[in-house]
């Protein structure tokens, strides 16, 4: 055989090598059954490596959905959601949004087969649409075993039919913590996470649509969040990160940290910062606090359940906890999470079926991270 027919081949079988390598260091597996079924992935290696293990292995689901999201929310509203407004969206915070997440839609991008300004556009929906969710986190004596809980309610339009790619993805990256991005089939920002530091973190929406056109001159939760899974080993450390970031819009935020027992409410109204310790007079809901409790219902009834699941809440306390305050016709996510012992609970909507009416499906993260 002649030289180059040798060269042709090498390369070929090194091109194969590099693509099956690829999909080797992804695995695709799942948790629940039935109807409860969620697809769970690991990825490993540097961003780009493991949005491209993303896209190879979820490729059917992550191109019908962006597809499906683009399409349903230009319908839905036209005017806010054009192409050009979602490239603006996106080129104005992009400039402040980590390499890592820009490498990672790439890789994606390149996993998936789908356009990486298609992708942009769909990551750049969060950072127009409106939120309105809750959050609870309860810690030392508010629990029956010290170990810090927290809630995370996803309200959001359930027409959008996110709830129908689920997918929780775990990330051991080359360099970072390990972390787990609870999420939707081709999404990769965040709307709610725990990495193996036992830092996990909720988000509450406060810009209302009269708020519209925003500034998004600056990066948007969904990317933060990123950041503060891959980065911070302890509270004070992901606190940092919000204070130093320039933010875009209004949000609350809550942060808490597992292997500390410790948590903080944000009220951050960009650019502005407020930060809230259990048990603080100054906190916005006060009288209504209690220590080690710190949480963000938007007036739905916590405090009195809380107070009586005091010093008894466990995993099952805060799932009946969870489930007493999203708003009914748009739950399409609910998370529980134990960030001391490194497990999660979650719910996903159904079709029509808040995620809140549904089973808790249990998983822990330890098992994913060797």
């Amino acid at each position: 055989m002649n030289s180059r027919y040798i060269a042709v081949a090498l390369v070929t079988i090194s091109s194969l090598a590099l693509t099956a390598a690829a999909q080797a260091d992804g695995k695709l597996t799942s948790v629940g059954r039935g109807k409860d079924k969620i697809p769970l992935l690991v990825v490993k290696g540097t961003p780009y490596e493991m949005g491209r293990q993303q896209g190879e292995l979820i490729k059917p689901q992550a191109t019908e959905f962006i597809s499906h999201i683009l399409k349903s929310i230009q319908a839905a509203d036209s005017e806010r959601f054009t192409d050009r407004a979602l490239d603006e969206a996106w080129a104005a915070s992009a400039k402040h949004t980590d390499p890592r997440f820009q490498e990672e839609l790439k890789g994606l991008a390149a996993g998936s087969g789908l356009s990486l300004k298609l992708l942009q556009r769909a990551h750049a929906i969060p950072m127009i649409a409106d939120y309105s969710c809750s959050s609870i986190s309860a810690w030392g004596k508010a629990t029956k075993d010290g170990h810090l809980y927290q809630t995370r309610n996803l309200d959001w339009e359930m027409g959008l039919r996110a709830q129908e790619f689920p997918l929780i993805v775990v990330y051991i990256p080359d360099e970072g913590i390990p972390h787990v991005n609870i999420t939707f089939a081709g999404c990769i920002g965040s709307n709610t996470g725990m990495n193996a530091a036992g830092i996990v973190l909720s988000e509450m929406g406060d810009s209302p649509s009269s708020d519209y056109p925003f500034d998004f001159n600056g990066v948007h939760f969904t990317t933060l969040f990123r950041n503060v899974l891959y980065d911070a080993n302890g509270l004070d450390e992901a606190v940092d990160i919000f204070k130093n970031a320039k933010r875009t819009k209004k949000y609350h935020y809550v942060v808490g940290d597992g292997k500390n027992g410790r948590a903080v409410k944000m009220l951050a109204h960009a650019p502005n910062l407020v930060i809230w310790e259990d048990n603080d007079a100054t906190d916005e809901l006060a009288p209504q606090v209690l220590k080690d409790i710190v949480y963000q219902d938007e007036g739905r009834g916590a405090f009195q359940p809380l107070k009586k699941a005091y010093g008894k809440i466990g995993s099952q306390e805060m799932i009946d906890l969870a489930c007493k305050i999203p708003i009914k016709g748009a739950n399409v996510l609910d998370v529980v999470y134990d960030a001391t012992a490194l497990e999660f609970w979650v719910a996903y909507a159904e079709k029509d079926e808040n995620a809140y009416e549904r089973p808790f499906v249990h998983v822990k993260l330890k098992d994913y991270l060797d």
